[in-house]
């Protein structure tokens, strides 16, 4: 992965972050919304190849589906930490 790949997957990944927490009415710091983005693309990604959907699309696809995993991951966090 060289310098260029890794700058847009944070900005994805942060995009993603702040939308999800955005959406789900979560506060936090830029570098939580770059892990949760990140780590909700991943959830989003094979929660949706388990649907038998792929994200193919380009950027915006990329992000929708983070978003998706994130808000996903926000949900789960909060039921199991309330």
């Amino acid at each position: 992965m060289n310098i260029t790949a890794l700058l847009v997957a944070l900005l994805i990944g942060a995009v993603a972050g702040w939308l999800a927490g955005f959406i789900m009415g979560g506060k936090g710091g830029l570098i939580r919304n770059i892990i949760l983005g990140i780590l909700g693309g991943v959830a989003g990604s094979f929660l949706l190849n388990l649907l038998g959907f792929s994200a193919s699309g380009g950027w915006v696809a990329q992000i929708l589906v983070a978003v998706f995993g994130a808000c996903v991951l926000i949900a789960i966090g909060r039921f199991l930490f309330k």
